[in-house]
């Protein structure tokens, strides 16, 4: 965390990023405002952030503390080597031991740390050794510090454990989850098994984990960066006794396997808290299981890291500055739609304002903000927590979304007696949530009055920065390209592209990538996400042509404004080399 004494120590390292090229003198003062504010190391801001590659960053780091740097990214350790330092010593001083050449150790730090080096020098003592001590980034320690846990081995050892406890080869479980005994629940090498699987999607960024049942086996998969990736597969005869021991630590019933069931976990994972929200289904002879994790103590990213482009942020921080009205964000499930509610709560929350919010569920923390939590079960719903949230004087209100016609109903009178309505809605693009609310019986005279901004949106998968390469478009996938951007407005491609005199000349002039795979990205190609979108101002000729009832399609609103739809936005984005065109077309297509 940021600590005042280490304040000088920041600044010089700062100086040392400015000095290099690799930040802008102008921004260390804010950067260091902001990690304070944060109360993150500067390191930690610097690389959630972007403002530099973490390797870059190490280099720095390693030259302001005087010892050699070293990248581990690209090699494998022998166990050998890596196990002289006991794991707990690895993980607690974040230390890693890499190689050995004759009688001397090589030692990776992440941070200089007295206490680790004593620990290594407690090790060593007694035997011809000497060490030499590198820096290494934090990445590099994860990736290495990763074979003392192999996901494999660890659920292999719990299952022998579990088997050794039986007096059998295979773990017996009977196939009806109400014969289980609380033994089989809660013994030690299921509780195990359940703990790695959680642990390792933490680590591996995973948004949700699905735990499925099948005639011989039981599935693991993580989705990682929108795409589910199979994790390990277990024996089928132990599969009931993890969906149990989840829904013990979610407090659900462990004798209804008929019906669906849902429920909640906050854990301490690597030493923090993670919220996590269970689901169950019920199967053939089994129950499937599928755990959504929401890391809220990561707090909201700002709206410039979500990927929008120019037009777009300048139309979201105009929106943001109405003082009534209703602000919607649209697209499917998975579509990054409440991240983006969050960025604006976080442009919105000052100390002049009570903001209030209902959601389903709280993904993120944000001081200041009244956050609440729907439990419709209970007669706590959208629309019924709306009425209450109107009676605590609230100026600006956030809806986590919009789903039956009493909660719309209830948003448009909210945003008509003064108070800034924030929510999201499901639709395919932004022109679709004015037919939407209309299906949902709002009138259109006051639909015209309440509505400012929408905007649609998408995620792609952002490339790997380590291992991208330049692609050939074909013949066919350049004139799609080019059909896309000659219909978009060309004053705004010049402001996206630093002013190029044409469409050709903006394709001529980037280079466009592919997706490779490396250690950085697990092999993938792949690293983190970024929005594509399109945001539609509700300006006086729209709100007249809603209210008149008139025939309203995406020709009407380019007579009104610049539009850049999500299609021509993804495109941009494949010209700049942050996503594949396969990317773009894969998620338009879903």
């Amino acid at each position: 965390m940021y600590n005042k004494n280490n304040e000088k120590k920041y600044r010089e390292i700062l100086e040392l990023l400015v000095e290099e090229g690799l930040v802008k003198s102008s921004q260390a003062k804010t950067i260091l405002n902001k990690a304070n504010k944060e109360n993150k190391t500067l390191s930690r801001y610097l690389i959630e952030k972007d403002v530099d590659n973490e390797e870059k960053l190490t280099k720095i780091k390693a030259k302001y503390y005087k010892l050699p740097y070293y990248n581990l990214l690209e090699e494998e350790v022998p166990d050998t080597i890596l196990k002289f330092l006991p794991e707990e010593v690895s993980k607690t001083y974040k230390i890693i031991c890499f190689d050995r050449v004759k009688n001397v150790l090589k030692m990776g730090l992440v941070e200089p740390n007295l206490k680790a080096m004593e620990a290594v020098t407690f090790l060593i003592s007694g035997e011809k050794l000497q060490v030499e001590y590198y820096l290494i980034s934090e990445t590099s320690f994860k990736k290495v510090f990763k074979q003392y846990q192999k996901i494999e081995e660890e659920i292999s050892s719990a299952l022998e454990l579990r088997a050794r406890e039986d007096g059998e080869e295979l773990v017996e479980v009977n196939e009806e989850a109400e014969n289980l005994s609380k033994e089989d629940i809660n013994s030690a090498p299921v509780s195990r098994i359940v703990s790695v699987i959680i642990r390792h999607a933490v680590e591996a960024r995973a948004s949700d984990i699905h735990i499925e049942p099948f005639a011989k086996q039981s599935r693991v998969r993580y989705r990682i960066d929108g795409i589910l990736h199979t994790s390990l597969s277990l024996p089928k005869n132990v599969h009931n006794a993890i969906v149990s021991r989840i829904k013990v630590l979610a407090k659900l019933k462990l004798d209804e396997t008929r019906i669906p069931q849902d429920g909640r976990i906050r854990l301490v994972v690597n030493n923090r808290e993670v919220d996590f929200r269970i689901s169950t289904l019920p199967l053939i002879g089994s129950e499937k299981v599928v755990m959504r994790i929401l890391d809220t103590a990561k707090g909201a990213p700002e709206l410039e890291e979500l990927g929008f482009n120019n037009l777009a942020l300048r139309r979201i921080r105009n929106g943001l500055k109405k003082t009534g009205g209703i602000f919607l964000v649209t697209g499917p499930t998975g579509s990054g739609k409440t991240t983006t509610l969050y960025s604006a709560l976080t442009i919105l929350n000052q100390e002049g304002v009570n903001i209030s919010t209902l959601e389903d569920p709280i993904e993120y923390e944000i001081k200041g903000v009244n956050q609440s939590q729907v439990r419709p079960k209970v007669g706590f719903s959208f629309a019924s927590g709306l009425r209450s949230l109107l009676r605590q004087d609230p100026d600006i209100i956030m809806v986590g979304e919009i789903r039956d016609e009493e909660t719309a109903e209830l948003s448009i009178h909210a945003s008509l007696t003064g108070h800034l309505v924030l929510s999201s809605l499901h639709t395919n693009n932004a022109l679709g949530a004015i037919f939407r609310l209309i299906d949902m019986k709002i009138e259109h005279f006051l639909l015209s009055s309440t509505l400012k901004t929408v905007i649609a949106q998408r995620l792609t998968r952002r490339l790997c920065v380590h291992c991208k390469k330049p692609l050939e478009l074909t013949k066919e996938a350049r004139e799609e390209v080019k059909s896309e951007l000659d219909r978009a407005p060309f004053n705004v491609l010049k402001e996206e592209f630093d002013g190029l005199d044409s469409v050709d000349d903006i394709i001529e002039k980037h280079e466009i990538y592919k997706a490779v795979g490396c250690s950085y990205c697990d092999e993938t190609g792949y690293s983190d996400r970024i929005a594509i979108s399109e945001v539609i101002d509700i300006n006086d000729d729209l709100k007249s042509a809603i209210n008149n009832e008139e025939e309203i399609n995406i020709d009407v609103v380019k007579e009104y404004q610049d539009f850049i739809s999500i299609k021509q936005d993804g495109m941009i984005k494949v010209l700049k080399g942050v996503t594949t065109l396969e990317e773009v077309l894969r998620v338009i297509e879903d």
